[in-house]
């Protein structure tokens, strides 16, 4: 049964005062965090835009989400669903021809030539929990420089990071994906990112619109999410903040390149359903709530309680989870999202549930403690230098 009555004011002020000091160190410039639980909304803007003279974060900030697409897409495709345009367990074939007929590789370091054919087809369900025999390998490095490594990396398709952008439109990313082997059987193990971007194009074709106008007409403008899509006005990307990332080879955090606030003026060739929105606080918030309502938006039933509990509750086997490595936290994933399938070193209680993206931005509900908590930076180092944890940490312990 959740948790209820008021977030703990002297829990939120201990949250505030680790994020502030975090800023105050020069971890990150700056970020916006969200508490809710109830009619009750926390929102704190802390630090800027940028190191220097930059404009202070603000409640409109304009975030690249990552990875918090995922959860996003996953949902859009339950309507989808819902609708009769598509099936969880039919195979993909009938809208992607292009992953008819797979090959998969007779051992992950081989040859693209060497293959044995594929024991099923891939399944809708596979690229919602990340089973359908192809993403990113974490050993014995990140993306080791195997054969189909190489070979991703040669076509262009930006299988991991969201940056450098593939060029390629859905139909030429799709044909170019499907000359590729699998790395491994469908269902056979969990493998992170290339599940959404395959499914970006599967909910396109399924819906016969592109991805952006699908999310839009389904999911954005009947949450009034006016602020979240794939791009901006040339306006808006004043809103959007410089992004940050620890430079390995000198131990300097410094200012990135790639994605800077102009590259999102303009439609991408290629909406990606793993890691390409913009949003804001309040829009993420929006729609994280959405999920803790059950599928309820202001009264209105916008997806169904069986679809939100298929989202939300775990779909992998403890070797699937194992399979995993660093990359799943916590362990064990719905459609979309990671989910506490057990207890953790942050909760004794399971079935937290939520993601991170890569540029900095963490979410997650607390079914159990009736609470969902946001956090926004555009730093990288968010996620791996304790931030995410502490932030994690504290906002549960806000909630009691």
């Amino acid at each position: 049964m959740a948790t209820s009555g008021p977030l703990s004011a002297e829990g939120l002020r201990r949250l505030h005062d680790a994020m502030a000091a975090r800023v105050a160190r020069g971890e990150l410039p700056g970020l916006v965090t969200v508490l809710a639980r109830g009619d009750e909304v926390r929102v704190d803007t802390i630090g800027a835009y940028a190191f220097g003279e930059a404009p202070p974060m603000r409640r409109d900030t304009l975030f690249r989400v990552a990875s918090l697409t995922k959860p996003i897409l996953a949902a859009a495709t339950m309507l989808l669903v819902a609708e009769g345009l598509l099936e969880l367990a039919e195979p993909v074939d009938r809208l992607l021809p292009e992953l008819a007929d797979r090959r998969v590789l007779a051992r992950i370091d081989g040859p693209l030539d060497e293959t044995v054919a594929a024991h099923r087809p891939i399944t809708v369900e596979d690229l919602l929990t990340f089973r359908m025999g192809f993403g990113m390998l974490t050993e014995p490095t990140f993306d080791p420089p195997y054969p189909i490594v190489r070979a991703a990396e040669e076509l262009r398709l930006a299988l991991g990071a969201p940056e450098p952008r593939t060029p390629h439109p859905p139909d030429e990313w799709i044909k170019l994906f499907g000359t590729l082997p699998l790395m491994y059987q469908p269902g056979e193990r969990w493998q992170y990112n290339v599940g959404s971007l395959v499914l970006g194009v599967l909910v396109a074709r399924a819906a016969g619109a592109p991805l952006d106008e699908v999310l839009r007409t389904r999911l954005f403008e009947p949450l009034g999410m006016a602020d979240t899509g794939f791009f901006t006005t040339p306006e808006g990307t004043a809103r959007i903040p410089s992004y940050y990332m620890t430079d390995f080879a000198t131990g300097k955090l410094e200012v990135q390149q790639r994605s800077a606030p102009e590259t999102w003026s303009t439609p991408p060739a290629f909406p990606s359903g793993a890691g390409g929105l913009l949003s804001t606080a309040d829009d993420f918030l929006t729609f994280a709530r959405l999920l803790a309502n059950g599928g309820l938006h202001r009264g209105r039933r916008l997806l169904s309680a069986e679809a939100v509990a298929r989202l939300t509750t775990n779909h992998l086997t403890p070797a699937q989870r194992d399979t995993a490595g660093v990359l799943l936290d916590p362990k064990g994933w719905g459609y979309g999202m990671a989910v506490a399938a057990g207890p953790d070193d942050l909760s004794a209680v399971p079935g937290r549930y939520g993601w991170d993206g890569g540029y900095g931005t963490a979410w997650f509900n607390d079914p159990h403690r009736d609470l969902t908590a946001i956090a926004l930076s555009q730093t990288t180092d968010f996620l791996f230098n304790g931030a995410r944890t502490e932030f994690t940490a504290l906002a549960l312990a806000a909630a009691g």
